[in-house]
């Protein structure tokens, strides 16, 4: 049975799909969004977090540290990377949980056991299975072994992915997947490759073909202004949308929050050098319009 690694697995999660819902957050992604909100999701190891606004001093974990890693500082405890083995003992000993590990190794088993515990959630609501990351793609085999799982149980699935992929994987992917969300970051692709790390063309081609089989498919398009908001990258997107096989016009807009600059000082990982900032409402409602120019229902959030 297979093992995936997994950094979080949110409860009655109602953002991720229709009804309440469990959402499964993968570790590691092969896009690198510079406005990405989980920057502890990219890595594709563990990694430790430490916030010094809970850290009381106690010196347990210092104490415990079998390579005295750890090294208390005016600043708060910092970690020695060069002889941390990232073994955790630290996050297990705090009073406080100023150390928290990201990323645990999970048997398939044990994961539908957690989701099971769920279903009554699933039957009220119209609810079900949430596969986030992360990129979910990345660990395709035990997410088809999840798939299947929930699928046997009639749980509604659905997939949160970049499309970045083989075509191959995401059509495997689509045959046991109800729902796809999947970000429309910006349409030029040398943009697109600046604020990534990679270009379009793969993930534009993967949803061309994706929307060719029977999988609802959901378009979130995170709003940075000066990125991705300007009329013409919106235009773009519409026609791109509407040229789809299949009925796709709602999408979700997601106007950008910094809420990662407080996540990369306690992964003690560098922040990006561009200062990203969300359109005003005024420029959210133009955008809004756009769509509904090109027949496409836009709503904020989802």
């Amino acid at each position: 049975m297979s093992t995936g690694l997994i950094f979080d697995i949110k409860r009655y999660a109602i953002n991720d799909g229709p009804g309440i819902r469990l959402t499964v957050f993968f570790k590691g992604c092969n896009v690198s969004c510079q406005w990405c909100h989980n920057p502890e999701s990219m890595s594709p190891k563990v990694q430790k977090m430490y916030n010094a606004k809970k850290c009381i001093g106690a010196l347990s974990c210092i104490e415990n540290c079998p390579n005295d890693a750890l090294k208390m500082t005016s600043e708060g405890i910092i970690t020695d990377y060069n002889v941390c083995n990232l073994c955790g003992i630290c996050a297990e000993v705090c009073p406080t949980k100023a150390f928290e590990m990201l990323g645990s190794t999970i048997l398939v088993s044990d994961l539908m056991q957690k989701i099971d515990n769920e279903a009554i959630f699933f039957d009220k609501s119209g609810g079900g299975v949430t596969f986030s990351g992360g990129e979910p793609l990345m660990h395709a085999a035990y997410l088809l072994e999840a798939l299947k799982e929930c699928g046997k149980r009639l749980y509604h699935r659905v997939v949160d992915t970049t499309a970045f992929a083989s075509v191959e994987t995401i059509l495997e992917v689509a045959q046991h997947t109800e729902l796809f969300l999947i970000d429309l970051k910006v349409m030029d692709s040398k943009k697109h490759k600046e604020y990534t790390g990679v270009s379009n063309e793969k993930i534009l081609s993967n949803i061309v073909e994706l929307a060719k089989t029977n999988c609802e498919i959901i378009f979130r398009i995170p709003l940075i202004k000066n990125v991705n908001t300007s009329d013409e990258n919106i235009i773009e997107t519409a026609n791109f949308i509407n040229s789809l096989e299949g009925n796709r016009k709602v999408i979700n807009l997601l106007p950008y929050h910094n809420i990662a600059e407080n996540k990369h000082i306690k992964l003690g990982t560098p922040t990006n050098n561009h200062v990203f900032e969300a359109p005003n409402n005024r420029e959210i409602n133009a955008i809004i319009d756009i769509f509904g120019n090109y027949g496409i229902t836009a709503t904020i959030g989802g």
